[in-house]
This record gives structure tokens, sequence and C-alpha cells, in this order.
């Protein structure tokens, strides 16, 4: 028996430091030495401190910024440890909301959001990523048609005119990967620091 069970062991054991140790070692140092902003997080700095990543959005709420798509993350309740509070961009907690098409509390929450959009720009239609979450919670990016949305808003709350904005936002634009994946896009971070700097 001790025959059959010394080979598995080994076996099991040389696996284990070969899949469990090396090869993560290996690829890690890889990264970080071929990307190593990215192997670090893709973290975005302003006067030497951290504050941010473009990988993970935040939540904007004045109106001089341009604000990202809803996010439905959570945290738990300080007060009730069973329970949980509304904690948008929680990078710990990234899910959707789980409502379905039939979910009452979904269709108000989305109602709201479109009038008050509306109310905010009524000449233009409401872009859809502004008023849907996605599967995460914590997209940083939002599409060129919902950037362009909110400059009438953000150009009034700077007091600069409406055609600077647009061109900044236009400026940020990310195209698809290689041409061909994915949609065009605005990391709403990097559009805020952006425009941040022009309003100096």
């Amino acid at each position: 028996m001790l025959k059959e069970i010394r080979p598995a062991f080994f076996i099991l054991v040389g696996l284990t430091l070969i899949t469990g140790l090396a090869y993560p070692l290996a690829i890690t140092g890889i990264a970080g030495t071929i990307f190593p902003y990215q192997a670090q997080g893709s973290l975005i700095e302003k006067d030497g401190k951290t504050i941010g990543s473009a990988l993970i959005g935040q939540e904007f709420k004045e109106d001089k910024y341009f604000h990202g798509r809803p996010s439905v993350t959570t945290a738990a309740d300080p007060a009730d440890s069973t329970k949980t509070v509304p904690a948008p961009y929680n990078a710990a907690n990234s899910s959707g909301s789980n409502l379905g098409p039939t979910s009452k509390a979904l269709s108000d929450r989305m109602s709201e959001d479109v009038a008050k959009l509306k109310a905010e720009n009524p000449s233009v239609p409401v872009p859809a990523d502004l008023v849907m979450t996605t599967g995460s919670g914590l997209d940083p990016h939002i599409s060129p048609e919902a950037a362009l949305f909110q400059v009438p808003r953000v150009a009034t709350a700077r007091k600069l005119p409406e055609d600077a904005v647009r061109k900044l936002v236009n400026d940020k634009v990310e195209g698809r990967f290689a041409g061909l994946l994915g949609e065009p896009r605005v990391n709403v971070l990097a559009l805020n620091l952006a425009l941040d700097r022009a309003a100096k």
C-alpha cells in the first residue's frame, strides 16, 4: 500500500509547488515587469496622493463634475451588521442589484433618475447608461453620449463655455480596443481630473 501512496504524495506535493507557488510567482513577476502600471492597480495620483483607480468608478455628486453610471453596491450597516446600506462603487462588494424587469423598486428608481436627468437637459434623450447599472457596480466608464449629455450642467456649474467642456469630453474618448473590441467610452475620473486642470 505504501508503494502506491508514496508516488501519489510526491505528485501532490510537486504539483502544489508548481501550480500553487512557482507559476503564480512567475506570472506576477512577469506582469509587474511588463505592465507595472496595470499590475499595481492602474492607480491615479494627484499632487502625489493616490485618489483612485482607472479601473474602478467613483461617486461624484456635485454639479461641477461629470457623474458615472448608477452603482448599487452595498456595505455592512455600522448600526446593524446583519443589514446593508448603499455604498456606491464599493470595490469590496462588487455586485448588481439582481432586480428584474418586473421589479417595482427598479422601475421606480429608473423613473426618478430619468425625470431628474430630463429636467437637467430636456432637449436631448437620456442615455441608457446614466440610468442603468452594470453587473459589477464598479464600471468607471460612461458612453461619449452620456458624457456629452452632462455638458450643459457642468459648463453652467463651472461657468465655462459649453464648447470648451464638449471639446474636453471629445478629447477624453477612448476608442475600441485594437479598433475592434468594445465600444467608445469615457473614463469619468480621468475626465473630471482634466476638467479640474482646465478650470484652473
